[in-house]
């Protein structure tokens, strides 16, 4: 997501190799000055997302049961989903008009209040509004959060700090919903939100100093009101129609009429909410958006259904899958650690070819655990394939992040990093759709051809991301 056209320059003399330049002509790393504030204070809020999300997954039963509020569970989480789309496009807009600081501020605010809302709720209704509030807070951040890394870091940096930003969720996927069990058994389901609340705060203050001097790109025209009122419009119908596929946590075959209106509804709105080209994949950004949507359908696809395929077929308790789950986490940490080594901005040829082995191992890794079908699979097979398919979208992930600010002006890194999240969420919440109605339309008549189904539609979008890699180029 951030400029890569410029290279790390000419730091080093031409006369002799980089790495042979003397250490003070070498650029800083994330973690040295003048970065060093502004990294750490990211990578903490980025860790608090993280674990917000898997913890209020964690309690939500807790909380619904103690605030008598079953009716309104869905609404807890479709809230938070809508509102971040919202939060998405406002802050694109925002950060591309005034620099990512005001947007990001903004964001953290609306978090943290949600956060004690929720935290202090009497009622679920209330609940809900907290985790608008969350919700569209932590759209705002995400998207902030990438131009800062445009406007702050030199290129070459751009793929480091975004291997961080992986790294910072596998901690939280690891030990975040144990610990949000522990503290809702000790202290009470309230402090998995007041806590995180609490942590915000000093995260906020840290990163606001590092990036005191941060301003917005130069003489660039502030975007019509007009414009963004109707992009606001745009994702709210978005929202609307996204949170509709998950109405009621029912079996999509259980809902057509609801599927029908979802998909009309994202037909219409999502085409306008992303850089024209990009349902066709066309060269450069457009391409580039196409590559991340498909690459998160293809993860969280696969992802959500290993849980069932190892517990209901395999025999295996929750936690031995969950532990498979935590596997693929840990191949996304590697992958992202591999990519993000190189000590300058990787070539537009090197970059494609990232891309197309990492859609390729992704593709490799749900084929793997579909085998687990079959009771001569070693369980252990599937679990390193997992694995190697986590390590295949830490590959991607960054990789897409790092082109999108190369292919995005400086006055348009926000709009950009706001499609690019836009893109993972409506595309991952269709294919996520379509893989859980092959599951319930085809698993009454057979397991084996209902799962297969479902990780080979995973696996068939990774392969069309592979096939798609060539044209994210500029």
């Amino acid at each position: 997501m951030s400029s890569l056209d410029s290279t790390l320059g000419s730091n080093a003399s031409p006369q002799r190799p980089p790495d042979q330049a003397p250490v003070a002509d070498r650029a800083p790393g994330v973690l040295d000055a003048p970065h060093a504030a502004s990294t750490i204070g990211m990578l903490a809020l980025i860790s608090l997302l993280a674990f917000e999300q898997l913890a209020v997954a964690t309690v939500m039963p807790v909380v619904a049961g103690a605030l008598d509020g079953t009716a309104l569970y869905a609404a807890a989480f479709g809230a938070a989903v809508a509102a971040g789309m919202l939060g998405m496009v406002l802050a694109g807009r925002w950060c591309d008009r005034s620099g990512p600081l005001p947007p990001l501020l903004a964001g953290i605010a609306a978090f943290v209040l949600g956060l004690v809302i929720a935290g202090a709720a009497p009622d679920m209704a209330t609940l809900v509004g907290g985790r608008l509030l969350q919700g569209g807070g932590g759209g705002m951040m995400s998207v902030a959060l990438y131009v800062v890394v445009g406007r702050h870091y030199p290129p070459a940096l751009h793929a480091r700090i975004f291997a961080a930003f992986a790294a910072a969720w596998v901690l939280p996927a690891i030990v975040g919903p144990a610990l949000a069990g522990l503290i809702a058994r000790h202290l009470g389901w309230r402090w998995v939100f007041l806590a995180a609340a609490l942590l915000a705060v000093p995260a906020a203050l840290l990163l606001q100093r590092g990036l005191a001097r941060l301003r917005p790109a130069a003489d660039q025209p502030a975007p019509a009101g007009g414009r963004q009122r109707a992009s606001l419009g745009l994702a709210a119908g978005a929202a609307a129609s996204a949170a509709l596929l998950y109405a009621g946590g029912e079996p999509m075959t259980a809902r057509p009429l609801w599927l029908a209106i979802a998909l009309v509804g994202l037909a219409v709105c999502a085409p306008r909410l992303l850089p024209a080209g990009t349902l066709r994949g066309r060269t450069g950004l457009p391409a580039v958006i196409a590559l991340r949507g498909l690459v998160a359908a293809t993860f969280f696809s696969a992802e959500v259904f290993i849980p069932l395929l190892l517990t209901s077929e395999r025999g295996l308790s929750p936690v031995q899958a969950g532990l498979v789950l935590t596997g693929g986490a840990l191949g996304w940490s590697a992958g992202s650690w591999l990519q993000g080594r190189d000590r300058e901005a990787p070539s537009a040829a090197a970059s494609i070819r990232r891309l197309r082995l990492g859609f390729m191992m992704l593709a490799g890794g749900t084929l793997s655990v579909a085998l687990a079908l079959w009771p001569a699979v070693p369980i252990a097979a599937a679990a390193l394939g997992w694995a190697i398919g986590g390590m295949g979208i830490g590959m991607v992930f960054p990789t897409l992040s790092v082109l999108t600010l190369r292919f995005a002006p400086a006055h348009e890194q926000g709009a950009a990093s706001s499609a690019l999240q836009l893109a993972d969420s409506l595309f991952s919440a269709v294919g996520l759709a379509l893989a859980s109605g092959l599951l319930a339309a085809l698993r009454p008549a057979s397991a084996l051809l209902a799962y297969g189904a479902g990780f080979g539609f995973a696996a068939g979008l990774s392969v069309l991301g592979a096939l798609l890699a060539g044209r994210a180029r500029a």
